[in-house]
């Protein structure tokens, strides 16, 4: 039974058919396999439905080594983001925390990740450490130069290229699994709400720890943001990959509701943002500072259609959702095109430099990532077909996106120079 589920791990259909036929040797078979499926959405499922009437437990063997995994994960962070403090390292000039920060959030993500898919291979092992020194090594040789473009682009896209190499973990390095893929999009989602809502609690209680100790005349509000705001920022992401495991049910019921509210809310906005610059006045070709927040909103856009799509792809039809994702991306390739008509028109009125370069690259791959989607969207809507091909598609573009950031992580600096 535990081989039949880890291999129908992607069809509800399969599986809820085998529970039926035998429910106790589906729920030992189950168990079983848990280790192997626990980053599967469907898994996570079965194992909330399989639980429910079940009285709870006190924490397990597996649980609390679970919990000292991840405190352990933690207090490396912070130690590693405290190294300039601990051994009196001077900041200034540095660029400590930009070259460092995301590599170091990014590094326990991935450890507790390897844990998590028991990843013991030496290859597999050594391939994750060796990539992380390298990008470690490769970020902290360049120059702390904040007004060289090229390096600046590097730091950008840094946390990209790091979220790649993270998603080879999490997918435990099964390239032709796609739905395996599509599941590890939908998994961003729910870590980046999860990871929201535990800095604004986080963020609550900074304020009033620091209000607290100011009403006794002690100033805390230094200490905090040194060591607590600092330590937690780096720890984030393992904390919210916990609860998102341990918790999945919470989230797979608020990703929905918030992809179903936030998407007519982002097409109003864009609708009216349109029109709102045709009546501005503003233009796109000569201000430099208004193309720079059009392309950020760009990408905001296009980030809140991926994630409503991954957020809804094993959910009920919803034909109101899937038009109101049709026509956002249909507005966004709209936006797309006007960013893209001035970034050609700055690259031949001032020529070419790093940052346009960047951004003209980036704008054509989205261009060409948001036609694929519309006509998939299309197909949903008007030709009934079903919704997991759009969730392929997004996770077959993907090293599209990978190329891309290498590119401008690696060769930007060498063509553009580093001085």
């Amino acid at each position: 039974m535990k081989s039949r589920i880890i291999d129908n791990v992607t069809d509800p259909e399969k599986l809820e058919q085998m529970f039926h036929d035998d429910q106790k040797a589906f729920e030992s078979g189950f168990n079983e396999a848990w280790p192997e499926i626990a980053n599967s959405q469907l898994a996570q499922f079965w194992k909330v439905r399989l639980g429910f009437d079940k009285k709870p437990e006190k924490p397990g063997k597996s649980a609390w080594s679970e919990i000292f995994i991840v405190a352990a994960v933690c207090l490396f962070c912070g130690f590693l983001i405290k190294i300039p403090d601990i051994f009196n390292f001077s900041l200034t000039g540095s660029l400590f925390y930009e070259k460092n920060a995301a590599i170091i959030a990014c590094m326990g993500l991935i450890a507790y990740t390897a844990w998590l898919n028991r990843i013991i291979e030496w290859k597999r092992l050594g391939f994750i450490a060796v990539a992380l020194l390298l990008l470690a090594v490769y970020v902290n040789l360049l120059p702390a130069a904040r007004d060289n473009s090229s390096v600046n682009l590097v730091y950008i896209h840094m946390p990209f290229l790091l979220w790649y190499l993270f998603g080879l973990v999490w997918i435990d390095f099964d390239f032709k699994n796609k739905p395996k893929r599509v599941d590890y999009i939908r998994f961003n989602g729910d870590l980046a709400i999860m990871a929201g809502l535990i800095m604004i609690a986080g963020g609550i209680l900074t304020v009033l720890s620091i209000g607290l100790f100011d009403a006794i005349g002690i100033n805390a509000g230094n200490f905090y943001m040194k060591n607590i705001v600092v330590v937690g920022f780096v720890s984030l992401p393992v904390i919210a990959a916990f609860v998102i495991r341990n918790y999945a049910v919470m989230i797979s019921r608020i990703a929905p509701v918030i992809a179903v509210i936030f998407s007519p809310l982002v097409l109003i906005s864009a609708v009216i943002y349109l029109a709102a610059i045709v009546a501005s006045g503003k233009d796109p070709y000569t201000d430099r500072e208004f193309l720079l927040l059009f392309n950020l909103m760009l990408l905001g856009v296009m980030a809140i259609i991926v994630f409503s799509i991954s957020a809804t792809i094993n959910g009920a039809r919803k034909k109101f959702s899937e038009m109101i994702l049709l026509i956002l991306s249909s507005v966004t390739v709209i936006i797309d095109l006007i960013a893209l008509s001035a970034i050609f028109y700055r690259l031949g009125t001032f020529g070419i430099t790093p940052n346009r370069l960047a951004v003209l690259g980036s704008n054509i791959l989205i261009l060409i990532n948001l036609v694929l989607i519309i006509i998939d969207l299309f197909r949903i809507n008007f030709k009934k077909t079903s919704g997991e091909k759009i969730g392929l598609t997004i996770s077959n573009y993907l090293p599209v996106y990978g190329f891309w950031i290498l590119f401008v992580v690696f060769l930007f600096p060498i063509i553009f120079g580093i001085k």
